[in-house]
């Protein structure tokens, strides 16, 4: 009678799934795929029994088995509010879109419960540290908890609108807001990235992955995308909402004290505005860098 081959253990299944949802998000970086397959799910959401679901669908899966959560599948953090820990073939892209790289202060935006903070903070090495901020006290109890391993990782439970952010090689913004803190931009050293969920009509946007270049801050629209919103971004007011084409067609954002907007605006709120025009690449930034941390 033949043997049944043994089960997969869950350090197999989280190779295989790494190298999924790193070719599921068009990812070459060899280094992203080793971080998600270095990093447990099962040990940075809440406590089981999990519920997951299929990206764009209704229907929930309830499970106890860690084996569920290595599939591109989303995982509830908080019902209530709406909050899940995400699509990790997205997550994928879009950090490689900031290309987190060895050495740099990395910003999480909306850490949720810590697990892609942790991927963050394995790119990051050696060298490297991430301020990590989750405005929900639980979640930020539970994220505080998990990355206790990381003595680079610092979790701030506060809102990362309005507040002074330390000078940031990366800033990964994983909550929607209708345009970019103004300090998310002050705080982009030169050749900084941004990655954010762009949505001025809720529920839905699109991320935009911002670079301080040597003439400004570039702006590049990418994937359609869905988040839950930003918690202290809802009173930014818009003076001029983007049309979708208007969306497509954005090359820079500006902020408001270094250039008044103009004809060539996209979009418009208070402090940030959008533009059509593209900015001058390479270089150290002409934009005032912030200063280094002592």
């Amino acid at each position: 009678m033949p043997r049944r081959a043994p089960a997969a253990t869950l350090d197999e299944l989280r190779e295989k799934y790494a190298g999924e949802i790193t070719r599921a998000g068009w990812v070459t970086d060899p280094r992203i795929e080793r971080a998600f397959a270095a990093i447990p799910r099962e040990g940075f959401l809440t406590p089981p029994p999990w519920t997951f679901f299929p990206p764009g669908g209704d229907e929930k899966t309830p499970t106890i088995n860690p084996a569920d959560l290595y599939d591109d599948v989303l995982v509830v953090l908080d019902g209530a509010r709406g909050v899940n820990n995400g699509q990790p073939s997205l997550h994928a892209a879009w950090l490689a879109a900031v290309d987190p790289r060895h050495g740099d202060t990395a910003i999480h935006v909306g850490a949720g419960t810590g697990y892609y903070t942790a991927i963050l903070a394995m790119l990051v090495l050696p060298g490297g540290r991430v301020v990590a901020y989750e405005v929900h006290e639980a979640l930020a109890s539970l994220a505080r908890h998990h990355l206790q391993p990381f003595d680079h990782v610092e979790l701030r439970a506060e809102s990362a609108f309005g507040v002074e952010l330390p000078p940031a090689d990366v800033i990964y913004v994983n909550a929607g807001a209708v345009a970019p803190d103004p300090g998310w931009l002050r705080a982009l050293k030169a050749g900084g990235r941004l990655i954010f969920p762009w949505q001025p009509r809720r529920p839905s946007g699109v991320a935009v992955v911002v670079r301080r270049e040597a003439g400004g801050f570039s702006a590049k629209p990418t994937m359609a995308v869905g988040f839950i919103p930003c918690v202290g971004a809802e009173p930014r007011q818009a003076r001029a909402w983007p049309a979708p084409e208007a969306v497509e067609r954005t090359r820079s954002v500006w902020l408001e004290e270094q250039r008044v907007p103009d004809e060539t605006a996209t979009a418009v709120y208070e402090g940030v505005w959008f533009s059509c025009e593209a900015v001058e690449t390479g270089g150290e930034g002409g934009v005032d860098a912030p200063p280094e941390p002592l």
